[in-house]
């Protein structure tokens, strides 16, 4: 089982559009430090071994924190709760920094209990 190790991504502004999930190939750097700035979660620690050890992105690959990406970490089908391997301690971590970043920076986010 992994030993996940979570981190505060790295952004420059926030946004409400659209999500997708990134790709390697999104990013304009082949430096995976960079890229795992805009993950929450890495299978391998920061900077990761591979790119597919990130998990939960919630940053655009042009900067931006996107609300839409915090929803679907937080709940969605490739959310926290899709981690295999993850504990529960972790699990409620990672809900806690997910909730924190979007009530602190979209005002009308509401995420939480």
């Amino acid at each position: 089982m992994p030993d996940y190790e979570m981190h505060d991504p790295e952004f420059s502004g926030t946004t409400t559009d659209e999500w997708a999930e990134p790709r390697l190939e999104d990013f304009s750097t082949d430096d995976l430090s960079e890229a795992a700035d805009h993950f929450v979660l890495s299978a391998s620690g920061f900077p990761p071994e591979n790119f597919t050890d990130l998990k939960l992105p919630v940053v655009e690959p042009s900067g931006e924190l996107n609300r839409n990406a915090l929803q679907t970490a937080k709940s969605g089908g490739h959310g926290v709760g899709a981690v295999e391997g993850l504990d529960d301690e972790k699990r409620e971590d990672v809900e806690e920094l997910i909730d924190r970043l979007a009530n602190e920076h979209f005002e009308e986010a509401d995420f939480g209990d």
